[in-house]
Parts: C-alpha cells; sequence; structure tokens
C-alpha cells in the first residue's frame, strides 16, 4: 500500500478544508469551474474521473473471469451481496435515517438528494481498493481478480437500471439521459480505452505494463484528492452552515459496510469457503466503488447537491471503515477455520 493509500483519509481530511476554505474566499473562480458543462456533465470534473478510473481498470484482466468456475461459491456470495443485498439495504437506511431520524436536522429541501447519493454510492461496486484489501487480508488473487472482472462487467449493464429502480422506490425523479449519460462516461468509454491501452502495453512485455502501472498509479490519488477540492469548494458553505451533515450521512454508511462485510463473511463460512476467499469476499461485498458514485452524483444532481456531498462522505470514512473490517477478518481467522462447514 502506497503512502497515499495508506493515509487516505488524512489527505481527504486535508482536501475537505482547503475546498471549504477556497470555496468561502473564492466563490467565484469555482462557481465559472462549476458551470463548465456539456449535457449536465462537468468538465473538469469528468476529467479528473477519468484520470482516477483509467489507472485503477488497467489491472483488471478480463480473460479472468473463467477463474469464476474454481470460486464459485464465494463468486456468488459476493455477487448475492453487491447487486441484491447492499443497494436495497442502503435504500432502507437512507429512508431511516435520512427521511425519518436525523430528517429534522437536515435542509428539507435536500433529502432527497442525499438518499439518492446514498444510493449511488451502494450501486456501484469497489473496483480498484479491492485489490489493496484483498492483499492485507492474504486473499486469494485470482479469485479477487476474477470477482472484479465479473462486477466491472455486470456494472456496464446493471447500474443504470438499479440506481433507477431504488430511485423510483424512493420517489425521486430518474432523470434517464443522464443517468445513461455518466455510464457511458465513467464505464463504458474508461473500460474500453483500460483495456485497449492495456493490451498495447502487455504487447511490448510484462516489464512495459508493469513501470506504466507503477508510473501512473499515483494519478488517481491525486486526481481524487483535486476532485475532492472542487467538491468541497462548491458544498462549504452547506457544510459551514450544517457541520452536523458529514456524521449524519456517515452513519448510514457505516452500518452498510459492518452488516454486508459481516454477511458476507458469515455465508463464505457456512457454506464452505476457504477463508482467503472468503476475506476479499466480505470486503468486496462492503466496499464502493465511489469515484463513479461521485462522477454520477455530480451529473445527475450538480456539484452543490446533497447527493454529491453523500458520496463525498463515502470517500472521507469508507478507508479507516475497511481496516477496520481488515482488521475484524485476520484476527477471527481462528474462529473461522474451527466452524467452516465442508462443501460437498
Amino acid at each position: 500500500m502506497s503512502i497515499f493509500e495508506r493515509y487516505l483519509t488524512l489527505w481527504v481530511f486535508l482536501c475537505i478544508i482547503v475546498g471549504v476554505v477556497l470555496g468561502q474566499f473564492f466563490f467565484a473562480p469555482f462557481h465559472w469551474l462549476g458551470g463548465l458543462e456539456i449535457a449536465k456533465v462537468n468538465l473538469p470534473v469528468g476529467l479528473l474521473i477519468w484520470v482516477m478510473i483509467i489507472p485503477m481498470l488497467l489491472r483488471i484482466d478480463f480473460g479472468s473471469l473463467h477463474e469464476v468456475r474454481k470460486h464459485w461459491r464465494g463468486i456468488s456470495i459476493t455477487l448475492f451481496i453487491n447487486w441484491a443485498v447492499k443497494p436495497f439495504s442502503m435504500a432502507l437506511l437512507g429512508w431511516l435515517f435520512i427521511r425519518h431520524l436525523f430528517a429534522p436536522y437536515l435542509p428539507a429541501d435536500q433529502l432527497d438528494s442525499y438518499i439518492a447519493g446514498l444510493i449511488l454510492l451502494a450501486a456501484a461496486p469497489c473496483t480498484a481498493m479491492v485489490f489493496v484489501w484483498s492483499r492485507l487480508v492474504d486473499g486469494e488473487p485470482l479469485f479477487t481478480l476474477s470477482q472484479v472482472a465479473l462486477n466491472d462487467a455486470i456494472m456496464v449493464f446493471a447500474f443504470a437500471p438499479l440506481v433507477a429502480l431504488l430511485l423510483g422506490l424512493s420517489a425521486i425523479v430518474v432523470p434517464w439521459g443522464t443517468l445513461l449519460v455518466s455510464v457511458v462516461l465513467y464505464i463504458v468509454i474508461p473500460v474500453a480505452i483500460a483495456q485497449l491501452w492495456r493490451k498495447m502495453l502487455l504487447n511490448k512485455g510484462q516489464q512495459v505494463f508493469d513501470a506504466t502501472l507503477a508510473k501512473i498509479g499515483p494519478w488517481s490519488i491525486f486526481a481524487l484528492l483535486l476532485t475532492l477540492v472542487l467538491l468541497f469548494a462548491f458544498q462549504g458553505k452547506s457544510i459551514v452552515e450544517h457541520p452536523l451533515i458529514i456524521a449524519m450521512l456517515a452513519a448510514p454508511i457505516t452500518i452498510q459496510v459492518y452488516f454486508n462485510s459481516s454477511l458476507a463473511y458469515w455465508l463464505n463460512r457456512c457454506f464452505g469457503e476457504a477463508h482467503c476467499v472468503a476475506g476479499p469476499s466480505a470486503l468486496i461485498g462492503a466496499s464502493n466503488f465511489f469515484e463513479l458514485a461521485v462522477a454520477a452524483a455530480i451529473s445527475l444532481f450538480g456539484f452543490e447537491s446533497g447527493a454529491a456531498l453523500a458520496t463525498v462522505v463515502g470517500v472521507l470514512i469508507e478507508v479507516p471503515v475497511m481496516l477496520s473490517v481488515v482488521y475484524i477478518v485476520n484476527r477471527s481467522q481462528g474462529w473461522y477455520g474451527r466452524g467452516a462447514h465442508t462443501p460437498k
């Protein structure tokens, strides 16, 4: 794990401070940047999102999908959590916390937007950071790679319909055009670019490919941090006026991470998967593709929306919460082995 990945929470916290301060004292330039958009997609942020996503997608080998049959139990459990549990549980938690428990303390005109942001966050399974989490729990590399590749393939087709369904159930108007544009811009095109680039690099040799990955790896973090500065520059006024909003948005996100990781871990144990599969399965089932969620929230609802803020809060708390899940998975390995069922 690089120094930027290890201390990502610190960098995010600093970006929040810098963004809020810049937004307060230099509102006009940031407002101008926010107006640079086509089809409701902000151009500066769109470019930064590509810089974030493409180096991560470059690591994905879709040819590894044939490995699914070797770990079908773990793959099935993770897919069940990612696509049948996590988005719906987050919609329920958002309804409970945002619409009811915290509603008196939140801006009334942003309640729908906050819930939409939470749904966007949960509907996109994590892609890049999963490799970090898996390495920290000694996860099976081929399982992790095949799971991420399969999730990415499904996401191309399922993300937009799933988000539209949940937004509809939450009584939020679905801007279908913008949603589909977001899928094309932030999934289809980056995946295509990354796979073409990957093929070109591998044709030059594994050494060239590895050297390129090492060189462009920091781009993702730098682009993410710069995007957060822009986001919080636009969200600064809301944050200053409502300092408890971040804590209230963090509550359902934190609960869903622990709930989904625990469920995936327990199901793998019940079905007899090895710990080296159960660990990454639990982590993949709980973490989010927050880069896509942030991009989609901005495209759908705008820079200054509650949806954008909710997805940014997901970035803020994901690293420390996921590291705690890593700690639990590692510490519970003995318990896992004693109770795991032997598959027939």
